[in-house]
């Protein structure tokens, strides 16, 4: 098993961030701003609850200068873009194109139907990022989006991009009746196509899913993830993930969740108190880093809580605790994966 290589750029930009902030006094402050432009979508993922949350609100686009509005009063120098589908907005172009502008790191998350229509709009970009959606080999990633031929048109997309400079790398959400065995054979083909990494996380049971039996208890994901990320089968594979999480989702460490370090901005506002869980929407960012809000949240906290492993809570934990754990900060150093800050993908 690899880990994956990012921007150094990137590297030095975050270090010195997070220096800044503790410098401070800061507790709580974002690494990366997720910003959902719109929560319509192309496909009815199974593990999904986005689009049914949102839907008297599905039609709703995000003005490009709101969204950039977003994006700088977080402050975080990562921006995910989910929602929904990204690409379906008609201006998600201009978005892209200004935050890069701007130089913000960008990774666009997308089931990749409507990549090849991005690619004439946004040109190549370091600060730039494809993230494709994959939750399998054909079979399993077509069942898992409910509709056929999705496959082939996400790795076609793949390829077409790193054919004209692109950085891209996947997203897989695991659930209980991911595939293993279909997973590990996934993993190969996406690093043999030339993808910078693979994300992987749990799912989480939001209410709106339609079928919630999808989701794996805690224990149950660290049983499935000990199996998928076993050393001794995982020659071939790129993870994008940063080594502490992926001990983390193993069983093999423990974090409280950080999730306000990942800001989460809909048409609605600011979901509070985080990327899974919206009691409400603010319009103030500030709102999310109140200490009294966090004592209600978390494992042990809210019963919601308890099976969460997702990395925009846990993998942004590994750098908050590494900074004050030398051990731990070397660990991420040496693989490359400091600057990381939780990123995460719809």
């Amino acid at each position: 098993m690899k880990l994956a290589k990012r921007p150094i750029e990137l590297s030095f930009r975050l270090a010195l961030y997070l220096l800044k902030n503790r410098l401070a006094g800061r507790k709580r402050f974002p690494l990366v701003t997720m910003l959902e432009p719109l929560e319509m979508c192309n496909l009815a993922c199974v593990g999904c609850g986005r689009i049914r949350e949102y839907l008297p609100v599905i039609d709703k686009m995000m003005p490009v200068d709101v969204a950039l509005d977003a994006v700088k009063e977080s402050g975080a120098p990562i921006v995910s873009i989910a929602g929904g589908e990204p690409t379906i907005h008609p201006k998600i172009d201009e978005i892209i194109n200004r935050l890069i502008e701007q130089k913000y790191f960008v990774y666009c998350c997308t089931n990749g139907l409507l990549l090849d229509r991005m690619l004439s709009k946004i040109p190549p970009s370091k600060y730039l990022c494809w993230v494709i959606h994959m939750d399998g080999m054909e079979d399993k990633h077509d069942e898992s989006v409910a509709r056929k031929g999705v496959f082939k048109k996400a790795v076609h997309g793949m390829e077409l991009a790193l054919s004209q400079g692109y950085r891209v790398c996947t997203n897989t959400t695991i659930f209980k009746n991911s595939d293993v065995e279909d997973l590990w054979e996934m993993f190969r083909l996406v690093k043999k196509i030339g993808v910078e990494g693979s994300m992987i996380s749990p799912g989480y049971d939001f209410e709106d899913a339609p079928d919630r039996d999808l989701f794996l208890t805690r224990r149950e994901s660290r049983s499935i993830f000990k199996k998928l990320l076993d050393p001794t089968r995982t020659g071939g594979m790129k993870f994008y993930n940063n080594p502490l999480y992926l001990n983390f989702l193993q069983g093999d460490r423990e974090y409280q969740c950080t999730a306000w370090s990942n800001p989460t901005y809909t048409v609605l506002g600011w979901r509070k108190p985080c990327y899974p869980l919206a009691d409400e929407h603010v319009q103030d960012v500030n709102e999310l880093y109140e200490a009294d809000l966090w004592q209600k949240y978390g494992v042990g906290n809210d019963p919601r809580c308890a099976n969460c492993m997702m990395h925009c809570g846990f993998e942004s934990a590994t750098i908050f605790q590494a900074i004050s754990t030398p051990k731990d900060w070397v660990t991420l150093i040496k693989s490359g994966a400091a600057h990381k800050g939780g990123i995460t993908a719809a």
